[in-house]
């Protein structure tokens, strides 16, 4: 397997990445092997100030990057041999098997949506991300972020990816899928909440329990799947991002929270494209590029694209 990752994307790119390589390396299963976008010379000197072998790396030579503060759509059109253009295309000519990046988000999804494109019978994707629950293991929210709006079927879609993705990557035989709201009570919420239910009911696509108020989002007694829109779940995890490091300023350690940080997941996956495609935080240290390139290394290995293709073809 070929795991393409942007050297060049995030805050402390590209040392914090190419580091996280070297640490992950021999991690990977045999046959894996990682494939670094960026300026050649930047990351044979890192390398070699670790003492790493910069040819153990597949290393393909860009000269621009996209910044995180710049227009994604334009900075995608504008700057074509950037390490985040030429790795989707690599990856859609099948150079690469999945491309990883903790660069910007915007191009990251430019790219997902304008070169891969969606798979066949899903009309948005979205990102999804797991965090820990008080009964031991995870649950897996979507979207986190890429449809601020989206509609009563758009939901039942990410039900669907969501479910597909919490039976093969964090092996839950029987995802239970629910839908954030006000009130556990069918009839709570707005307009689109009560017709987003009205879908998602006795549908035989994956086993749905019901509304989930945010009270119980991290017990884990109710749901492993909870599916809302991009605003909503864009709030729920940066606010359980800052309360973990809320926490940790106050000097507060407990194994369970410890969880909550970032570092652990690595990247999200995007779910509804073509490819494997996986984006890091911004901030990303060393270790969370390690997690980002095994999470990328899992998804493809567990052939989600194809399992997902499947469930929307049956839908």
């Amino acid at each position: 397997m070929r795991i393409g990752v942007d050297a060049m994307g995030g805050d402390y790119a590209p040392l914090h990445v190419v580091l996280g390589a070297i640490q992950v390396v021999d991690q990977l299963s045999p046959g894996s092997e990682i494939t670094l976008f960026g300026n050649e010379r930047k990351i044979k000197e890192i390398c070699r100030s670790q003492q790493f072998n910069p040819d153990r790396f597949g290393i393909v030579s860009t000269s621009q990057v996209i910044e995180m503060g710049e227009h994604p759509v334009k900075a995608f059109q504008q700057k074509q041999d950037s390490s985040i253009v030429v790795g989707f295309h690599a990856l859609q000519k099948g150079k690469i098997d999945s491309f990883a990046s903790a660069g910007s988000t915007g191009a990251m999804l430019m790219g997902a949506q304008s070169i891969l494109k969606t798979i066949k019978g899903v009309s948005r994707p979205c990102i999804s991300t797991e965090f820990p629950v008080q009964t031991g293991g995870s649950a897996l929210l979507l979207d986190v972020g890429l449809n601020a709006d989206s509609r009563p079927d758009n939901l039942l879609e990410f039900g669907i990816l969501g479910s597909t993705y919490a039976q093969n990557i964090m092996g839950i035989s029987q995802p239970r899928v629910a839908l954030l709201n006000m009130g556990e009570e069918p009839e709570k919420g707005s307009l689109f909440s009560r017709e987003a239910f009205k879908l998602m009911e006795g549908n035989p696509y994956f086993h749905f329990v019901g509304n989930i108020e945010a009270t119980h989002l991290f017990t884990g007694t109710i749901a492993d799947v909870i599916v809302t829109d991009g605003f909503s779940g864009n709030i729920v995890i940066k606010q359980a991002e800052a309360m973990f490091q809320l926490f940790k300023d106050f000097g507060f350690c407990n194994p369970f929270f410890d969880r909550f940080d970032y570092e652990v997941y690595g990247g999200a996956p995007v779910l509804g494209i073509a490819a494997p495609v996986v984006i890091g935080h911004g901030a990303s240290s060393p270790r969370a590029i390690a997690h980002m390139i095994l999470k990328s290394e899992a998804t493809y290995k567990a052939g989600l694209v194809q399992k997902i293709q499947e469930a929307i073809s049956n839908e």
